[in-house]
């Protein structure tokens, strides 16, 4: 009664209305849904439902580790992933650092917004677009043909270059919405440091590496530990706008497998335990990783 009393304050009162949605959000999308993921150990029939579906233990891990082309599968989701971090997780940082250096505000602003719109466009539009672009007698392909004299190249139907597309999309796509977290931390970093920085004859490339860095260190390994517990996961409408038959043997990712396998075809057992694979990795990987940047650089997600 006395807790009870003491949420019902005033002040609590706000704070818990101002919360409840989000809990809401999360208890409902978020936690209940877990609860299906024991259609994983089930032979699930939708018209039994998931209680009255019978029990096959471990039967649809033991089919997904031995299919002939989960490993492929696999190996194309992790690359495209470690890929995707290597390039594009520092593009967001590196083009916070140079706003920064800006001093003229309505050029920064203006530069701001037009690199974090896109992040506002629908894959279908930003697909569009670059297939457009990318696509036998595209814009590029004629640039490349007027300018330089290089032959048509087949960015879309050309496996091996699947990736860069990928890559080089959701880098367009999203590395504004990434800097604008950059900026806010930048934005907290007490001015006086750089002040007494200048008084000791500090330049702008010092004061870079000795207090914006460090300063918003928290910030980079926290994205950079929430980027890896998403290793295994690809953004499947990004894929799917790109994928087609021919680059179909180095596009196919976990999800868009699961999409096609689980979705399509209804095998939603097998397509679960494949889900609670990654989710399993995943916890294992930012557990680990967690750990690791808590004991060398003292700074983690909890």
């Amino acid at each position: 009664m006395r807790l009870m009393n003491k949420w019902l304050r005033s002040d609590s009162l706000a704070l818990w209305i101002i919360v409840l949605p989000g809990l809401i959000y999360f208890i409902t999308f978020k936690y209940v849904p877990m609860l299906g993921n024991v259609i994983a150990f089930k032979n699930y029939n939708v018209f039994a439902g998931i209680i009255d579906s019978p029990w096959v233990g471990f039967k649809y891990f033991s089919r997904m580790f031995t299919y002939e082309e989960f490993y492929h599968i696999l190996s194309n989701t992790v690359v495209l992933s470690f890929l995707s971090i290597l390039i594009g997780f520092p593009g967001p940082l590196i083009l916070a650092l140079m706003l920064n250096e800006l001093r003229v505000m309505w050029l920064k602003r203006s530069v701001q917004t037009l690199l974090y719109l896109p992040h506002f466009l629908s894959w279908i539009i930003v697909g569009s677009i670059f297939i457009n672009l990318l696509q036998s007698g595209g814009f590029l392909n004629q640039l490349l043909d007027r300018w330089f004299g290089v032959a048509e190249i087949e960015f879309l139907t050309d496996s091996k270059y699947f990736k860069s597309v990928i890559i080089a999309s959701g880098l367009w796509k999203e590395v504004g919405w990434g800097m604008i977290i950059y900026l806010a931390a930048l934005a907290g970093i007490n001015p006086n440091l750089y002040e007494a920085a200048m008084v000791d004859g500090a330049g702008r490339w010092r004061q870079m590496w000795s207090i914006t860095l460090p300063s918003i260190m928290p910030a980079i390994v926290v994205l950079f530990l929430l980027r890896i517990g998403n290793v295994l996961d690809a953004n499947v409408e990004q894929i799917l706008v790109f994928l087609n038959p021919l680059n179909f043997d180095k596009g196919e990712v976990i999800d868009t497998y699961v999409y096609r396998v689980g979705l399509l075809s209804a095998q939603f057992s097998y397509t679960t335990a494949i889900g609670l694979f990654k989710s399993v990795i995943g916890l294992v990987l930012i557990l680990g990783l967690n750990n690791l940047s808590k004991r060398t650089t003292g700074e983690s997600i909890y």
